[in-house]
């Protein structure tokens, strides 16, 4: 077995740990998945677990892409599955704060200046049927929410999972209602960071926003479609610069259509 293959093979290792979409369908009916790895394998990932009345999901984007970011996307999963099949009480700033611990220890971080910065970015949201309530915490990455034609961000902290500070602080924890129909969307950096367009420049998150407030009311699989279709329009045969990954998810509170 090549160099090639074996990257194949552990392609498929980290696709069965994150769950195929067909496996998605019977917890979370209304969403879609764009996975666009860069190489083969990916340091973007997703996660989705249950617990009770409540649906955890996250979208995580790790230092490098690549083998080297799909080694720390299969520690992230791991310790997500981890973490929460051992919480009696799970609050999404606490199920980052154990996360940053878990991967401080298992990387031997110290904090030292000449110490490769290794770690991820993760929006990871609950979503609570019951108390019809979504909490929501973010290490860089924001979670957007689309309301009545209204866009809403809500911001991630500015610091990743993984050691930044001499001292950590909590990841803040915030909590909201949502209504019936709501769209809320997960996504690394990948898509509006994409070089692309007459001036070849980045995609840029304003023409993210404007692009998602166009489609959100569509069916899932064709805002998927679209989503797809304006990066290859945008790339114009420029080469994908990093990977890419867009969870989106149309709330409900019984999370069935």
């Amino acid at each position: 077995m090549n160099i090639t293959d074996s990257i194949k093979y552990a392609s498929r290792i980290q696709k069965a740990l994150m769950l195929p979409s067909e496996e998605l369908e019977k917890i979370l009916p209304s969403h879609f998945i764009l996975n666009k790895p860069k190489d083969i394998v990916s340091g973007d990932y997703y996660w989705v677990s249950q617990k009770n009345d409540r649906l955890i999901i996250a979208v995580a984007d790790c230092t490098g892409h690549g083998v080297p970011g799909a080694f720390m996307s299969i520690m992230g999963i791991n310790f997500l599955n981890e973490i929460v099949n051992q919480s009696d009480t799970i609050k999404a700033n606490e199920i980052l704060n154990e996360l940053r611990d878990q991967l401080i220890k298992s990387l031997g971080q110290t904090g030292r200046r000449d110490e490769t910065k290794d770690g991820m970015e993760m929006a990871l949201c609950i979503i609570d049927t019951e108390k019809k309530q979504i909490q929501f915490s973010g290490a860089f990455r924001p979670l957007y929410l689309i309301r009545n034609e209204e866009l809403v961000v809500i911001k991630g902290d500015p610091m990743p999972i993984g050691k930044y500070n001499e001292t950590e602080v909590s990841f803040t924890n915030k909590e909201m209602p949502f209504n019936e129909n709501d769209m809320i969307y997960l996504f690394t950096d990948g898509y509006v960071d994409q070089i692309g367009g007459l001036d070849r420049k980045t995609f840029k998150s304003i023409q993210f926003k404007k692009l998602l407030k166009e489609i959100h009311y569509k069916p899932l699989k064709e805002q998927k479609a679209i989503l797809l279709e304006e990066n290859g329009i945008w790339r114009a045969g420029l080469e994908q610069i990093d990977d890419i990954m867009i969870l989106g998810v149309k709330l409900s509170f019984s999370q069935s259509d």
